[in-house]
């Protein structure tokens, strides 16, 4: 895969333009906001109108894909200047193919992507389309998202584990939202891998950056986020029912024999932690079939990480959550990695419901 050199040029006509109508080809949009959605009825209306703030400020357009949802979010999506898509077969819904299935639809120079549940702040991007004019090396730019849900153990849990990618700066990729060069994306292929029921920004940030582009984190406040408001073991049940859970081992099928397969090993660091406890649990089984330990000595050694796991949280809450979401988490590792994937290239099957699109221009 080519490095993209130290000095880039925007083109003159990108294959976006090259597909607009003959009364657009002039005025192409800068920025297609892609909402991706599934039975978000409380939140879609909120995220909408907010998307549709922030594009006026800079010129684009908005545009939802739906993964089949069964609530009102269609009905309540429709009223507003948008294009909005769906997916044709429901049994494909993940968190990778909703991003796919609206950049396949859009045509802006930038492509922002977020969920139906997030609210985009008013300025961002036109900061962010800023940010990107003066940096030609950066495929990709997020910024500051507020999460509105911190009673949860799983959102406290992020919270604690302070993570670099989520600070100002150079990252390594752009969990909850950025705003992508469609240059970049045509590049590599394909914006987010159909096959993915999460991790989907950070294997497109691994192939951004082998492609030789940057991602980057500014400081501006890019919008809130509300969360999923049930127990943090309910979500867990939930993404295991979901798919999300098996993400992971998605991830590490996808990244097999590609040259850039060497940046999951080095920065994916849940992907050791869980392959960890695979191997401990395995450990343990096999001694205790082979007879060399008794069940006592099984039963010390599961609490020995339990026990480790509080203490280092200084929380039973926390601890146990931890232990239960490691262990759910490594069996998923093998589910997901066993899954038969498809051509993440392979066009997503859709179904345009709406296409009220009104490209705002400055």
């Amino acid at each position: 895969m080519a490095v993209v050199s130290s000095v880039m040029h925007e083109p003159k006509a990108s294959a976006a333009a090259a597909r607009l109508p003959t009364d657009r080809v002039h005025q192409p949009p800068v920025v297609s906001v892609l909402i991706k959605a599934l039975n978000e009825e409380k939140n879609i209306a909120s995220a909408v109108e907010h998307a549709l703030a922030a594009v006026a400020r800079v010129g684009g357009e908005v545009i939802l894909a739906d993964s089949c949802s069964s609530d009102h979010t269609i009905a309540i999506a429709s009223k507003y200047p948008i294009k909005i898509v769906q997916l044709a077969h429901p049994e494909e819904r993940c968190c990778g193919i909703g991003p796919q299935l609206a950049y396949q639809n859009a045509l802006g120079e930038f492509v922002y992507v977020l969920d139906g549940d997030m609210r985009v702040h008013p300025d961002f991007l036109h900061a962010a389309v800023e940010f990107m004019r003066e940096h030609p090396k950066a495929g990709a730019v997020g910024g500051q998202l507020l999460e509105l849900n911190k009673d949860s153990l799983e959102y406290q849990a992020r919270a604690d584990r302070d993570m670099e990618h989520l600070k100002a700066g150079r990252v390594d990729r752009l969990d909850q939202g950025g705003l992508y060069r469609r240059m970049a994306i045509e590049q590599i292929g394909y914006l987010s891998n159909r096959n993915l029921h999460s991790y989907e920004e950070f294997e497109l940030g691994i192939r951004i950056r082998h492609a030789g582009w940057e991602l980057w984190r500014i400081s501006a406040p890019c919008g809130d986020h509300q969360g999923h408001a049930v127990s943090a073991y309910s979500l867990l049940a939930r993404r295991w029912k979901s798919g999300y859970a098996f993400g992971i081992g998605e991830v590490a099928r996808a990244a097999l024999g590609q040259p850039y397969a060497g940046y999951l090993w080095r920065e994916l660091r849940e992907l050791k932690l869980y392959l960890l406890v695979l191997v401990y649990c395995l450990g343990i089984a096999g001694l205790a079939i082979a007879g060399f330990i008794s069940l006592g000595w099984v039963v010390a050694a599961a609490a020995l990480p339990l026990a480790a796991s509080v203490i280092h949280k200084r929380s039973w809450r926390k601890g146990l959550y931890s232990y239960v979401s490691w262990h759910l988490h490594a069996v998923a590792l093998v589910r997901g990695f066993l899954a038969s994937p498809v051509d993440p290239r392979r066009r997503v099957e859709d179904v345009v419901l709406s296409d009220k699109l009104h490209q705002t221009s400055l």
